[in-house]
């Protein structure tokens, strides 16, 4: 699955957001669920998860009678601001109340694939992240490469 582009959309008078149909096409229910896991980002966005994927990932991270301190902390506040948003037979989700006040979410949105996820923002904070981000797309490419490089290097 390949979450790819971006999406100008607008939020119902019901707060659903129509998932485009070419995100919603690479998703098998038998797979990746028939639900999105939305979470907040520290970027101002929301992060919808398939609902596999998320468990999978959340399932990585472990459990222990005596977490550490900071993994407490983090799940506390990243478990609690999660919300699980059904798929209707429209291809829309409902946004709870909470994430969108929070993020300050209304009217038209943007949607973006994300590899394995999708982000909804802002269309303002979307174009200014990419005014930012414009003039300095080789070194961000340098750093992925980078990053990649070093992941590859300490997982072998």
């Amino acid at each position: 699955m390949l979450f790819l582009g971006e999406y100008l959309h607008a939020l119902d008078s019901k707060q659903r957001l129509a998932i485009p149909a070419e995100m919603r096409d690479v998703m098998n229910p038998m797979i990746h669920g028939v639900a999105f896991i939305a979470v907040p980002t520290a970027a101002a966005s929301l992060s919808l998860w398939p609902e596999k994927t998320f468990e999978q990932l959340a399932s990585s991270l472990g459990g222990s009678l005596m977490p550490d301190e900071n993994l407490i902390e983090f799940e506390r506040s990243f478990f609690s601001q999660a919300a699980r948003l059904l798929i209707d037979s429209a291809g829309r989700v409902r946004i709870p109340d909470r994430q969108l006040s929070k993020l300050g979410l209304a009217g038209n949105v943007m949607i973006l694939g994300v590899r394995d996820h999708v982000e909804v923002c802002t269309p303002e904070s979307w174009k200014a992240e990419q005014t930012i981000a414009a003039p300095n797309y080789a070194e961000v490419m340098r750093k992925a490469r980078a990053a990649l490089n070093n992941r590859g290097a300490t997982s072998g």
